[in-house]
């Protein structure tokens, strides 16, 4: 995951290839839920892992559930309807669909709870579920604004005997919560009626669905009454399977309709949710065929590859599809005429009021917008004239930073930022990732930024930094050599000229990572080995063999891979990579170098002297600058950097200053 300020995407072009989605957040909480309210073990296979679950997970624990976590597979002890805890202070971030449903749990369970989140959270409505409850008995305060979490949950006088109206013109989540509890307190039947229209009816089928599986049969009248049947249990399936997010497919839907084909590949291919899903989000898909989008489908599979271009303007009634109707209106931006999404007043109540954010960040971009109380309608940007580069402020909403990621396939060729990419957690930790795992573009689209210097100088240190600050791909020219020489030395080869065709052969088929101070050799961990001093030595003598340095110049680019890359070494910006953005050429002297090392091998126990390793350190600033290939010196068109009498912080905080004034944001 991203867990930079801001992501730069780069112009991107063409995408294919396979992607398996990450489980329903929607699926994930109410299963938990279901699991630990229920009777008997439940092992939940698919399990969502985000910010949402996770805060899930926290409070049941916190209510004495036994929960047992392999990876995505987890095992729950039911508490049976009653929680071993009966007073608890819970934080719920800014999950709804955590802190409703377990609102409406606890307070016909009964007991001393506190429900705290996020400021947001505290500005999502929750009054309509407190009224309901109230009617039947609970007790429950507001600690804050009437209306609003947080909220103090108390033991309930029950009376079940009359129906209990809740409204379902802001949230589905309120009408989802009662029927997730009220089996709790079953005794005769329960009625729910439902005030004014219900709006995301696919998400109450979902609940409906699941309650199903775990013994649950609500009697549904319409859209406007449900009857739990008295003697009504939850109770365990033994296993069941999270299906993927409908909701998060939509991204990669809109890249198929989108993006041009990839030359070598057909299609967008996402798994893990598909024909058989009991999501609503799942019909999207109609939305992005409505548009063009060819689409086929198996039971839980898609493929997606462009059709109509540009896209057809739609106008849609999109209450059955709520979040993945955000995606559509970034879709808008591609189609031939104004696209108009419609019955999305629950957008209002959302992370933040999307409806507002969109509108706002689709403005930064160049488009026309046009907002009421529940829809949006957005002109598209047909010419790249009329497309504007934009940093994207996401508003802490994953779902807001994940469609707007498709606006860096503009005509214009523009760069899109995206603020705060870490807000995905929320349900798609590696969204970006997975994205970047599909889409291609030129190289002259990808950033480089090239950090050159003499030896002690401070580069390795520097670039590593500003790699991590900017969220780009990091690599060491310098340990490529001893990498190589590890590697052959493993392989039993020869080094010298008998075995140079060979170590050539094998520097095309190595995987090295540079990761968080590590540097990892086909995933195991070389950091120290390469630095043994015979290695070192070895290295000296791989770096005498022609075929092997131009094999390791190919395995260098290879690291130019989106979204950037930072790289350090002697040669990056004059030889490796000469069409670099920004080039910086650090020229701390020698003794200021020797210093350095100095301190750092007597912290290590090493014995040495100043000015041998300042006499060392000349001679080879000596050998580097005159060498005859790529010799030490700075590209012309670097930036020079005395970062004699500067910490690492403030070097990054210059060159980050140098690269954003190349931005267009």
């Amino acid at each position: 995951m991203f867990t930079t300020a801001f992501l730069d995407l780069p112009p991107l072009e063409t995408a294919a290839g396979t992607i398996t989605l990450p489980g329903s957040k929607s699926i994930s909480n109410r299963v938990l839920l279901l699991a630990a309210l229920s009777q008997g073990s439940t092992v939940v296979h698919d399990l969502l892992d985000s910010d949402d679950t996770r805060v899930m997970l926290e409070a049941l624990r916190q209510l004495g559930c036994r929960i047992e976590q392999n990876h995505s597979t987890v095992t729950i002890e039911g508490l049976g309807g009653k929680p071993i805890t009966a007073q608890a202070q819970l934080f719920m971030g800014n999950a709804g669909t955590a802190i409703r449903p377990l609102t409406a749990a606890l307070a016909v369970m009964g007991g001393s709870y506190e429900l705290r989140g996020v400021a947001r959270m505290h500005e999502r409505p929750i009054g309509d579920l407190v009224d309901a409850l109230r009617q039947l008995g609970c007790q429950i305060d507001y600690l804050e604004n009437p209306g609003y979490p947080p909220l103090r949950i108390g033991q309930p006088t029950l009376d079940v005997s009359q129906p209990i109206r809740v409204r379902g013109d802001v949230s589905s989540q309120f009408l989802t919560a009662l029927l997730m509890a009220l089996p709790l307190v079953a005794k005769q039947d329960i009625t729910i009626e439902v005030v004014g229209e219900l709006i995301s009816r696919p998400y109450i089928e979902i609940t409906l669905n699941l309650l199903a599986r775990f013994g649950v049969v609500v009697q549904r009248e319409g859209w406007q009454r449900f009857t739990i049947p008295a003697g009504s249990r939850i109770i365990s399936p033994g296993e069941i399977h999270v299906e993927a997010d409908a909701s998060s497919a939509s991204y990669f839907i809109a890249l198929g309709a989108i993006a041009k084909r990839a030359s070598s590949q057909n299609c967008i291919k996402i798994l893990g949710v598909g024909a058989d899903s009991i999501q609503g989000d799942i019909r999207f898909v109609e939305a992005a065929q409505m548009m063009g989008a060819q689409i086929t489908s198996g039971p839980n599979w898609l493929e997606v590859t462009r059709g109509a271009w540009p896209l057809k303007a739609i106008d849609l009634d999109c209450n059955h599809i709520p979040d993945a109707a955000m995606t559509l209106a970034v879709m808008a931006l591609y189609a031939d005429g104004p696209c108009t999404m419609r019955n999305i007043a629950s957008w209002r109540v959302k992370e933040t009021d999307r409806i507002a954010a969109m509108a706002c960040e689709l403005r930064k971009l160049g488009a026309t917008v046009e907002e009421g109380a529940d829809f949006i309608r957005v002109l598209p940007l047909p010419n790249p004239a009329d497309w504007k580069p934009a940093s994207i402020h996401t508003y802490d909403d994953h779902r807001v930073a994940m469609c707007f990621s498709l606006a860096a396939f503009n005509p214009a060729g523009l760069p899109v930022r995206i603020e705060d990419p870490k807000c995905v957690a929320k349900t798609f930790p590696d969204y970006f990732e997975a994205l970047f795992s599909l889409v291609q573009t030129s190289r002259q689209h990808i950033p480089v930024i090239c950090i050159d210097g003499p030896t002690a100088s401070g580069k390795g240190t520097l670039a590593a930094a500003l790699a991590k600050r900017l969220g780009y791909h990091f690599l060491d020219s310098g340990a490529m050599y001893r990498i190589t020489a590890l590697a052959a030395t493993g392989a039993g080869l020869p080094i010298d000229t008998s075995g140079e065709t060979a170590i050539a052969s094998l520097v095309q088929d190595l995987s090295i990572t540079f990761t968080a101070g590590q540097i990892l050799l086909d995933g195991v961990d070389v950091t120290e080995a390469i630095r043994s001093e015979a290695n070192g030595m070895n290295a000296s003598k791989v770096s005498a063999l022609p075929q092997v340095r131009a094999a390791l110049v190919d395995l260098q680019h290879s690291f130019h891979r989106l979204p950037g890359l930072v790289a350090d070494g002697r040669d990056m910006g004059s030889a490796i990579f000469p069409q670099a953005p920004l080039k910086v050429f650090l020229t701390a002297s020698a003794a200021e170098r020797a210093q350095r090392r100095f301190k750092q091998l007597i912290s290590k126990g090493i014995s040495t002297t100043l000015d041998s390793l300042r006499a060392d350190l000349e001679a080879r600033d000596e050998r580097d600058q005159t060498r005859s290939a790529s010799p030490l010196k700075p590209a012309q068109d670097a930036v020079l950097l005395d970062n004699s009498d500067l910490s690492v912080e403030k070097s990054v905080d210059l060159v980050v200053g140098w690269w954003l004034g190349k931005q267009p944001f």
